[in-house]
């Protein structure tokens, strides 16, 4: 399930948000890649700040339709393979969109990625969460467990 809204003014004119309230229906990583695959997409590819801003307001008008939605971060489609040089400050430019566009853009919280055994990316969905150092946790990066259901 899931809302489709279409726009012509970017790189990909169509995009389908899909949020589950329900826990036992969020998914991994690569069950969030496969259901987009399985549908005709591809796991969100963000290639500017205008795209971001774009999603930022999808949200919004999703929290605002009275779905009742709450904390629950998005899987994009950004990732890291191999645990080569995880650790190492050469990790963030080993993150790529698993729909292999290049978009060198990115939007990372404070302190993110951390790396190590965190390899894929969540855009941070928590408007009740206290904010931390870089502020609410709202709509920047952050990398996590690819198992972590989202």
């Amino acid at each position: 399930s899931g809302q489709k809204v279409c726009y012509g003014a970017f790189k990909h004119s169509c995009y389908k948000l899909a949020y589950f309230q329900d826990l036992s229906r969020r998914v991994g990583f690569q069950e969030a890649r496969q259901a987009c695959e399985i549908d005709g997409g591809a796991l969100l590819s963000l290639q500017s700040e205008a795209e971001q801003q774009l999603i930022e307001t999808m949200l919004q008008n999703l929290t605002k339709s009275g779905s009742g939605i709450s904390d629950g971060d998005f899987w994009i489609g950004l990732w890291r393979s191999g645990d080569g040089l995880a650790t190492s400050s050469a990790c963030p430019d080993l993150y790529q969109w698993a729909d292999g566009s290049m978009s060198p853009f990115r939007n990372w919280y404070t302190d993110e990625p951390s790396c190590g055994s965190e390899a894929c990316v969540v855009m941070y969905h928590q408007p009740t969460a206290n904010p931390g150092l870089g502020g609410p946790y709202l709509y920047q990066w952050n990398d996590d467990r690819c198992n972590m259901k989202h």
